[in-house]
């Protein structure tokens, strides 16, 4: 378990009790420093690549004595160095997840004997993973088909042969079998499935339709966030289709239509273009980027924030061949009430822009 860590400590001398600490500690998080890694506080180098951590929880784990480097426990204001071995120990074994059925609303809106279609809230995990056990879409559906043997297995991510991040509202399909799973897996991997998504983006981009081509992998800086690779050496092939749906002065909301299927696509590639999505944290769009210096202004975007507290994307509609019938199913949905009252918020400012400001 220590083998990469060993050869570190067996150049130091005087860390034979931080060996024998760690022999009675579990492993949860293991990283090495890159060889180009700058001096940077170890809570700041946690914090960014464990998911749902903040640099709040990494150092009450330091306080704790739960972070060490090279095998030694360090306080939060260490700083990483090139090549340094941090790790994340506790005294228990890393938690083992357990499916654990939750009878939690959820809006199915269609559902036979092979696929149901959820229309999901923003807010909502879609699968239990670090930091969120219970409380997630497959807990709810684990619930709601607690006869069916495919929720059954234990299995972390039953059904799913797609997802969408916590914060996005919108359609997803679900298998409610293996031979459905299969082929509707199937159908997302050769991209024959039609999935349009709505976003609200700022800025006002200067055509009406275009294609945003990139690969998407993780940013080699942060590793919450996903980063496109210009030169094409990296990441995994790209591209989302969009169209301009309406120009809202310093907004635009437009129609996105997936070729590819990479996390965050929209997100990031709207990020790439310069266009960050409306109150989109991850990627700085919760910051006023386009607009007047007028406080009335500011004051609006950020009640506009508040309204809306989330990235502005919903996935809007999704069609595909029924893994059964063969027939082409369709589904749609309309846009969240926060994403509604947010855009009728736009156009009443943009209509009354002069006596705004």
């Amino acid at each position: 378990m220590l083998n990469e860590e060993e050869e570190i400590l067996e150049e130091e001398n005087n860390e034979e009790d931080g060996q024998e600490e760690l022999a009675e500690l579990y492993e949860h998080f293991r990283f090495t420093a890159d060889r180009g890694q700058s001096l940077l506080r170890v809570d700041k180098f946690l914090s960014a690549r464990i998911e749902n951590s903040t640099r709040t929880k990494v150092q009450n784990a330091a306080d704790s004595g739960n972070i060490f480097v090279n095998g030694k426990p360090v306080k939060s204001n260490y700083k990483v160095k090139p090549l340094d071995v941090v790790t994340v120990v506790m005294p228990h074994p890393r938690r083992e997840i357990e499916l654990i059925p939750q009878d939690i609303p959820i809006n199915i809106i269609y559902e036979d004997d092979d696929l149901l279609m959820v229309n999901k809230n923003p807010g909502m995990v879609v699968h239990p993973g670090y930091g969120n056990y219970t409380g997630t879409l497959v807990n709810a559906l684990a619930f709601h088909l607690k006869d069916n043997p495919l929720f059954a297995a234990g299995d972390m991510r039953p059904g799913l042969v797609h997802r969408i991040d916590k914060d996005t509202s919108g359609i997803l399909v679900v298998a409610k079998n293996e031979l459905a799973m299969n082929k509707l897996a199937s159908q997302f991997f050769h991209r024959t499935t039609d999935r349009k998504y709505i976003a609200l983006v700022w800025g006002d981009l200067k055509e009406d339709e275009g294609t945003i081509t990139g690969n998407i992998g993780r940013n080699p800086r942060d590793r919450k966030q996903m980063y496109v690779f210009e030169d094409g050496s990296d990441g995994k092939h790209a591209v989302t289709h969009y169209k301009v749906l309406e120009r809202l002065g310093y907004v635009n909301l437009v129609e996105c239509k997936l070729e590819t299927g990479r996390t965050h696509q929209i997100r990031v590639h709207f990020k790439y273009i310069g266009h960050p999505l409306f109150n989109d944290e991850l990627y700085g769009g919760s910051e006023i980027l386009k607009g007047t210096t007028f406080s009335k202004y500011k004051q609006f975007v950020q009640n506009c924030f508040k309204i809306l507290p989330r990235q502005a994307l919903h996935a809007k509609s999704l069609a595909f061949e029924h893994p059964a019938s063969g027939k082409w199913m369709s589904f749609d949905s309309d846009l969240p009430d926060d994403m509604q009252q947010v855009i009728e918020r736009w156009r009443n400012y943009i209509a009354n822009r002069s006596i705004e400001e």
